[in-house]
């Protein structure tokens, strides 16, 4: 059966419609005069011009990687941190057939534990990874992290901002090791590591380093058999190369950082042949991302900010309808709190917001001075009255309260070093940005931190005119479906092209809508 008509619109309807058919093979045919498509094989095969192979969304990507993970796609919500990778995304995109990660980072450890107990309670046997992610200046957080997660059995965690393997993440990989019964290295704790430097990706395709390791088993954390066998199994069984994405962010671009990770998996597994599976992160808001990073070799996609902009994501109505409103340019890089002293900055939404200025002025005053109490007096008033909006005294009782609780060891440091109380107070306002954004505080909505980057705006634009437009539609597993969908249909849209067929504007582009009335549902 053609889908064509002498009538444009028509016409391309029809041919969106037999492409939207992943399933089956588009056959593009000429007759009559006209260029037609179909998904029924032509009794003349002289007048097929061309051929869309089939491509459904869950042939996209490593078939490994879905085998490896349980999953149906090989698609993955990364972390975002503070929870806003929270329990109901991550159980909603388990529920989708997909990975979701939940973003641990900065969230206390009691937190960590009630999310995974909701997770053992409410998707047995499903997928889920939980972040975790370096803290260098909070070394407790990273240490508690991973006795939670070996004490409740988590199966995948994404390790993400390490610049270099710690003790910890080490442990986590090396004591889910074991053999099977031909004696052969089994790894059950899968590590995902976020990257975005060669040299850092080189720490996690290689085995734990056998000083850290002989530690470990001197401390009992890990057993000798298992010391033995972390020399021949890497670190990572996956490496998401991350490009410009919200957050931290070294703003590589994907173009040139996915080919050399790429490059350096093969030359590393080549030597210990533990298969490594290497995907994408950052930038990706659109099919057409998706659809370029599958085709650049990507084993599996991994999407960030357009999840935050989802009903599931923990962080408040006000932040989800600023990040809907953001367009690819609404972005810019602030300090980050978890490493302001190293100058360590993320990617945050600029558009609505004025904690990009003010973040920025708080490390340029920790650069000049040696602590508040070097401050000149007008700027210390411009503190309290502008950003802090309360003395900063009242503010270091804050820190010392939460410190006690959390981490009494960042206290000590500061005792003795004004700067780093400083900082801590500096950081104070980092935290509590990020927080504001999180509850929704109207009182604060100028010093919302909301971390994005600009695949945000391209998927803001996507959507545009569709029912994804409004946030309080975008659910974590409809968003999911149609970028792994619409990046199946873009490819072969490309197919097409190669082949040179010209296709109508009208459907060149995949456009979301409801599931329940979507043609790609057949």
């Amino acid at each position: 059966m053609t889908l064509t008509t002498d009538r444009p619109a028509a016409q391309g309807q029809g041919m969106r419609h037999a492409l939207m058919r992943l399933d089956l093979p588009c056959y593009v045919v000429r007759g009559q005069g006209r260029i037609g498509l179909t998904t029924e094989r032509p009794a003349d095969d002289s007048a097929v011009i061309a051929v869309a192979a089939p491509l459904t969304a869950d042939r996209l990507g490593s078939a490994a990687f879905r085998k490896a993970h349980g999953v149906q796609y090989a698609y993955m919500c990364g972390a975002m941190a503070g929870g806003i990778a929270s329990p109901d995304l991550v159980i909603a995109i388990a529920r989708a057939g997909s990975l979701g990660t939940y973003g641990a980072a900065g969230v206390l450890p009691t937190n960590i534990e009630k999310a995974l107990q909701r997770f053992r309670d409410e998707i047995p046997g499903l997928p889920y990874a939980a972040n975790l992610i370096h803290s260098p200046s909070e070394d407790a957080l990273e240490r508690d992290a991973v006795e939670l997660y070996l004490k409740y059995g988590v199966r995948c965690v994404e390790a993400s901002a390490f610049m270099a393997l710690t003790p910890h993440v080490v442990r986590y990989r090396v004591a889910g090791l074991c053999r099977d019964q031909q004696g052969r290295p089994v790894a059950r704790n899968r590590l995902v590591a976020k990257v975005s430097r060669s040299e850092v990706a080189a720490h996690f395709l290689r085995p734990a380093p056998a000083a850290v390791v002989a530690d470990l088993v001197v401390n009992g954390l890990v057993t000798p058999e298992q010391a033995e066998l972390a020399e021949q199994v890497p670190m990572a069984d996956d490496i998401t190369v991350e490009a410009d994405s919200g957050g931290h962010t070294d703003r590589r671009p994907m173009g040139a950082l996915l080919p050399t990770i790429l490059g350096l998996r093969d030359a590393e597994q080549a030597r210990h042949r533990w298969p490594i599976r290497v995907g994408a992160a950052g930038g990706l808001g659109t099919p057409a991302a998706l659809a370029a990073v599958y085709a650049m070799g990507a084993d599996y996609a991994v999407t960030g900010s357009v999840n935050q902009s989802c009903v599931e994501s923990g962080t408040s109505d006000a932040a989800r309808r600023l990040l809907a409103e953001a367009d690819v340019a609404d972005c810019e890089m602030a300090p980050a709190a978890d490493m302001f002293e190293l100058g360590v900055e993320l990617q945050v939404l600029r558009k609505g917001t004025l904690f990009p200025m003010r973040a920025k002025k708080l490390y340029e005053l920790y650069r000049t001075y040696e602590g508040v109490e070097a401050l000149p007096v007008s700027e210390r008033l411009r503190l309290e009255q502008q950003i802090f909006r309360r003395p900063l005294d009242e503010v270091w009782a804050d820190v010392v309260a939460y410190f006690t609780r959390r981490d009494p060891a960042q206290l000590e440091r500061a005792a003795a070093d004004p700067r780093r109380r400083m900082a801590l107070i500096f950081r104070w306002y980092l935290g509590m940005a990020s927080r504001w954004a999180v509850t929704g505080e109207p009182d604060r909505a100028q010093d919302y931190q909301i971390w994005c980057g600009p695949a945000m705006g391209a998927f803001n634009d996507w959507v545009r005119g569709s029912y994804l437009a409004n946030p309080a539609r975008r659910t974590a597993a409809d968003v999911a479906t149609h970028l792994m969908r619409g990046a199946a249909y873009t490819s072969r849209v490309w197919q097409l092209k190669l082949a040179g067929v010209r296709l109508p504007p009208s459907c060149t582009t995949y456009h979301p809508t409801p599931l329940s009335t979507d043609p790609g549902d057949a």
